[in-house]
């Protein structure tokens, strides 16, 4: 920090505080509007028509004959004006199937109708005649290559890395544990569904409102999609509800599609999905099979591991790139392997392509890694925590792509803190010995360890060189910022204005994030990967020096401030011996009927490289750490599952506001819960048949284990008043400590999830040796 931002943090302390969320009052008075509450008039409703089968050729469309087309508009891959897919990280993902039907529920025509029933008439009316062809639904179908449905392999992307010598580690080995480990698919469940409204305009020009993460994204897609120039296409990001990773790259599939509809129709168009559209045709976390080979002394040490990573990345490639990179960088979590092997792949299948969720892959390894743990416990006969403090990461340590860990390093912090927290040693003899009454609620302890890198991988910040920028209206005593990163319930704008607020030494209600619209914002890069905070608040705090600066700068140039040295203490500017003058009537002052404005680009830190073709480096500018014990009760007459208490030691650089840190922590703990034993997403045939919430059931407060939540601070100097990385990192761990917990309370060895009822008993000693896939 510079002098300047320890003077401010000193008098005005807002950081560490919790003031009331600004969006508070308006989501809890139900006055905020979200996308299906504006008052627009004059729109058309557009839909899909979508494929029935997994894999397919086109050999037309039917419209019935009975019905008048007159009425609608159809819009086929033929009306594309740009390129037939949307823009992400790799443009392989048709706008509407041409030819080839790759999944289903794929996008084959879009109709736009003036009013919903109409609509629903076309719909039924138009249908596609498709040729089926024998698609590849799994990834051990997709490997085999019998067909190739993507590139000349299905491998969406693989990559590797290496340290050491594993074949001289497993030589020597005492022992080698062996393990495989899956995982299931997670729908996001945001409150609000899907939805956009593209609005046609002079000129070819479009704009589109909709509910999303990234409106720059949503802008590249259409720039490309419509062939456009940038400043013909608009974004406006309205109150969103929740999005949880869902809206980083399916808003841009809606957009251009609602786009086409608008421009060939020349009506606004509404695509707002109903949560039965929304779970059949969005992207979902990616499922797993995570394979674990370790070498090992006689004592626990591990000297070697070899791992191989699948992720189901569905048809397309979607974000799966980025997130198996994020996989395979956490597959040794926590701990120190001094020799390592390990082999990451993304396969196509022919099914709806998977997307960005909350924790990005490292669910998935964390899930295999921590429970291999266990399995390593259990063969050796040390208990979980003895084989955790054996191999916990040290400062100084490094990871097997060659980045060292730094004085910030907190597995064992955590690790020790959330012992001491639960009486894990204790409870878990305690549960031995009361499990061997006649009653059938049984009851189990389990552990895990995590961290998450903040920020994108290696040096995507800089690629990103995300832009923040503030301005002072002088006819509004306020700072704006204006950035891209958009609030969608984690608490964004809170946080961002309290970073700039503190650095200016003004109130809260006098900074305000500007919800973001492309023509107004520059790029400061999507709202995903526990970036927000860490980085665009970074920037921000930055960019609120330099105002500063700006602002003495041209005072100076006043006759009253002629030879005087001024600065800024507390959100008043200071002059003289004792003359003061409050921040907003010298920025009227000085900047005049302009006001002022400036632009700011990332900074990034110095002392951290990374080679992307070698895969080699400093993967993250810094981790956050977690560590969990979860508690539960298992019926062993209905095998139920019940958490019953939450132990969670967090360290996460500095906490901006304490009780929306505890928020987040407590939230992702429950997701993943979730995510552990009741979420269960179904497909047959490679058709998604988890229709409505009532199949797909999520955790209610009746679910909710009570939290104990400890938060460390352990500043990351290059965060903005030392923070890092949050939003991702509770997602990560509570799956494999709930799995952990049931191992005891059950008797049985949870390899995979969700931990149903069904999967449970099918692993008791009664019941047939399936494992759930």
């Amino acid at each position: 920090m510079t002098p300047f931002q320890e003077k401010n943090e000193d008098k005005a302390p807002l950081i560490g505080s919790s003031p009331l969320r600004v969006d508070a009052l308006e989501k809890a008075c139900g006055e905020a509007l979200y996308l299906d509450d504006l008052p627009l008039q004059g729109f058309w409703y557009g839909g899909a028509v979508r494929a029935s089968i997994p894999r397919g050729k086109i050999r037309g469309f039917i419209k019935a004959p009975e019905f008048d087309w007159t009425r609608v508009t159809v819009v086929t891959a033929d009306d594309i004006p740009g390129i037939n897919a949307v823009a992400m990280i790799r443009d392989d993902y048709p706008a509407l199937a041409k030819e080839i039907i790759s999944f289903a529920t794929q996008a084959v025509a879009l109709i736009a109708a003036p009013d919903r029933k109409t609509l629903e008439e076309a719909l039924r009316a138009f249908t596609v005649d498709a040729e089926e062809i024998p698609p590849l639904l799994t990834v051990e179908e997709a490997l085999e290559r019998k067909e190739i449905i993507w590139g000349k392999d299905n491998i969406l992307q693989e990559y590797r890395v290496d340290s050491g010598d594993p074949s001289t580690a497993f030589a020597g080995a005492d022992r080698i544990v062996e393990g495989t480990y899956r995982t299931g698919y997670q729908e996001h469940v945001y409150l609000e569904t899907q939805g956009v409204i593209a609005i046609p305009g002079p000129e070819d020009s479009v704009e589109v409102l909709g509910s999303m993460q990234c409106p720059y994204y949503v802008h590249n897609a259409l720039v490309k999609g419509l062939g456009l120039p940038a400043e013909k296409v608009r974004i406006r990001q309205t109150v969103t509800g929740g999005a949880f990773g869902g809206k980083e790259d399916y808003p841009s599939v809606l957009a251009l599609q609602a786009a086409l509809c608008a421009r060939k129709s020349g009506h606004p168009v509404r695509m707002i999905f109903d949560r039965k559209e929304d779970l059949l045709c969005t992207p979902k976390r990616h499922p797993s099979v995570v394979r674990h080979r370790t070498a090992l002394s006689s004592d626990g040490r591990i000297l070697g591991a070899d791992i191989d990573i699948l992720l189901d990345g569905g048809a397309f490639t979607t974000m799966s790139k980025v997130v198996l990179s994020r996989s395979i960088l956490h597959a040794t979590g926590c701990y120190f392997i001094p020799n390592v092997s390990v082999r990451a792949r993304a396969v196509a299948t022919n099914t709806p392509p998977n997307g960005a969720f909350r924790g990005f892959g490292v669910p998935q390894s964390a899930f295999a890694l921590e429970r291999h743990m266990d399995k390593i416990a259990l063969e050796l006969g040390l208990s979980p925590s003895e084989i955790r403090r054996k191999n916990v990461l040290k400062p100084g340590d490094a990871f097997p792509y060659g980045q060292i860990s730094s004085d910030g390093t907190s597995a064992k912090l955590v690790l020790e803190k959330v012992f001491e927290m639960s009486g894990y040693e204790e409870k878990r003899k305690s549960f031995e010995k009361s499990n061997t009454s006649s009653s059938p609620f049984k009851r189990g302890i389990g552990l895990s360890l995590c961290l998450h890198g903040g920020g994108f991988t290696g040096s995507g910040e800089e690629s990103i060189a995300g832009k923040v920028s503030l301005r002072i209206n002088p006819e509004i005593d306020r700072v704006d910022i204006l950035v891209s990163s958009v609030e969608m319930g984690q608490g964004a704008s809170t946080a961002l204005a309290m970073i700039a607020a503190q650095t200016l030494g003004l109130k809260l209600e006098e900074v305000h994030h500007v919800p973001p619209d492309t023509a107004e914002v520059p790029d400061s890069g999507p709202t995903v990967a526990s970036r927000t905070t860490m980085y665009v608040g970074k920037t921000i705090q930055e960019a609120c020096l330099i105002l500063t600066e700006l602002i003495i700068k041209k005072a100076a140039l006043l006759p009253e401030y002629e030879g005087k040295t001024l600065r800024l203490e507390k959100g008043v500017f200071v002059y003289g011996a004792e003359d003061t003058i409050p921040f907003f009537s010298l920025t009227r002052q000085a900047g005049g009927s302009e006001g002022f404005f400036l632009t700011q680009g990332y900074s990034p830190p110095e002392g951290f490289f990374w080679n992307e073709e070698e895969f080699r480096g400093d993967a993250y500018k810094a981790y956050g750490w977690i560590a969990n014990v979860i508690e539960v009760e298992v019926n062993m007459d209905s095998l139920e599952i019940s958490p019953k208490n939450a132990w969670v030691a967090a360290e996460i650089g500095r906490a901006i506001s304490p009780v929306m840190a505890s928020g987040q922590i407590e939230g992702g703990i429950l997701q993943a819960l979730g995510y552990a034993y009741l979420e269960e997403f179904l497909m047959k045939d490679g058709k998604p048949v988890t229709a409505h919430l009532n199949q797909y059931l999520i955790p209610t407060t009746l679910d909710t284990p009570k939290f104990h939540v400890h938060i460390f601070e352990t500043p990351f100097p290059e965060g903005p008043f030392g923070a890092k990385g949050l939003g991702e990192l509770p997602m990560d761990s509570s799956a494999p400590a709930l799995a952990a917990a049931v191992q005891q309370a059950a008797k049985v060895f949870p390899t995979a999830i969700p931990l149903t009822g069904e999967y449970l008993s099918s692993l008791l000693p009664s019941s047939p040796p399936e494992v759930l896939s």
